[in-house]
């Protein structure tokens, strides 16, 4: 392989442990927390680009994932005030909305000629609408469009369901399920350390709830996607250990569909944090968490997040899906000051990007089958 005889005549340019994380990655083996932490701080982003580019055409070739999606925000009203949140607002405010289930309808018959595999549900724990609200939803969703994927909700919403309706997880995830829900959305990880999280979303899930909600809809028949909020307050080791966490609890189910790094976005909360990571850094990370997570299978750079140009970059450090064509449905990060103020990209729009970046764009459905 072409990394490899490159890699080989750097050895004597590399360190000790470098070499060691160069044959783990060859034979397909995990690397450790300290090695994961000394990637992040001390090996160029070169040494990583390679060997997660590596992984990536080993287990796709140059293909690069997307999908025909849209998301939906049901509303921005929440119980929760976290620090680093741009999205929530207070009822009466003029920039607040509360969908209900003829406005979602609504929605998507806007969007038949756009063919979509996938709606995206998710938004803030909303002081009235629980479960009886989501399952009307999605009966409705069903009825009307057969066939479509709903994936919706963060392990936050599900608890905060079970605590509301005063219910078990199990019965929350069994009752959705039955009206619908097909896999779960990745968020509200944020960094699984809750000393961090008692600074910055102190009444949001606690960590071991969030993989206890998580093993819980995997061992339901609900696959779901994992995050990480990061370039906030955390440091290089609380990430390197949030993925640890992330990758413990896919060896044991084996229900995360793929990892999605969510860079902080500085504008519009109450962190009180004026500067953002730089781009090297977010590079650097795709390449780390495509190292680390080895038995995670998809790595995605969300674009409205990051920017359609710099998604498209990720790939050539370790990413390998792009998200979707989202039809400017999604307002989470345009509220906190994202490139994409408009987060739309059309079929074709999306494949000339990954064309043009020297990938094969390759339809896929919300598990990853290829559509052809």
């Amino acid at each position: 392989m072409f990394i490899f005889a490159v890699m080989d005549k750097m050895l004597s340019n590399i360190s000790a442990i470098e070499k060691i994380i160069v044959e783990k990655v060859k034979a397909n083996q995990p690397i450790t927390i300290a090695e994961g932490i000394y990637l992040a701080k001390f090996s160029k982003l070169s040494f990583c680009a390679y060997l997660a580019d590596y992984i990536r055409r080993q287990k796709y070739g140059n293909k690069v994932f997307y999908n025909k999606n849209t998301h939906i925000e049901i509303t921005n009203r929440c119980v929760n005030k976290c620090k680093f949140c741009s999205f929530y607002r207070e009822k009466g405010m003029p920039d607040c909305w509360d969908l209900e289930t003829e406005d979602v309808i609504h929605i998507l018959n806007s969007k038949k000629d756009e063919k979509l595999t996938e709606i995206h549900i998710t938004g803030g724990l909303h002081p009235e609408k629980s479960t009886q609200f989501y399952c009307e939803l999605f009966s409705a969703i069903r009825k009307n469009f057969e066939g479509i994927h709903i994936k919706a909700f963060t392990a936050v919403e599900i608890e905060y369901f079970a605590k509301k309706d005063k219910k078990t997880t199990e019965e929350i995830l069994k009752t959705l399920k039955q009206h619908g829900l097909n896999s779960l959305a990745g968020g509200g990880a944020e960094i699984l350390d809750d000393k961090i999280r008692r600074k910055i979303c102190p009444e949001k899930t606690n960590s071991a709830t969030w993989l206890k909600v998580h093993k819980l809809a995997h061992q339901a028949g609900l696959s779901s996607n994992c995050t990480m909020l990061y370039g906030h307050i955390e440091t290089i080791e609380d990430r390197i250990v949030h993925l640890e966490k992330l990758r413990k609890l896919q060896d044991e189910t084996g229900g995360f569909n793929c990892f999605i790094p969510l860079k902080y976005k500085s504008w519009g909360n109450s962190l009180n944090i004026s500067t953002e990571i730089d781009l090297q850094q977010e590079l650097k990370t795709y390449a780390i968490s495509r190292i680390f997570l080895h038995n995670i299978a998809h790595i995605k750079a969300y674009w409205p997040m990051t920017g359609k140009e710099n998604a498209a970059l990720a790939m050539s450090f370790g990413a390998d899906d792009i998200d979707g064509t989202i039809s400017d449905s999604t307002k989470i990060y345009s509220m906190a000051g994202s490139i994409e103020q408009k987060p739309e990209m059309s079929e074709n729009e999306i494949c000339e990007l990954i064309k043009n970046n020297g990938f094969v764009a390759v339809e896929r459905d919300s598990e990853y089958i290829e559509i052809n």
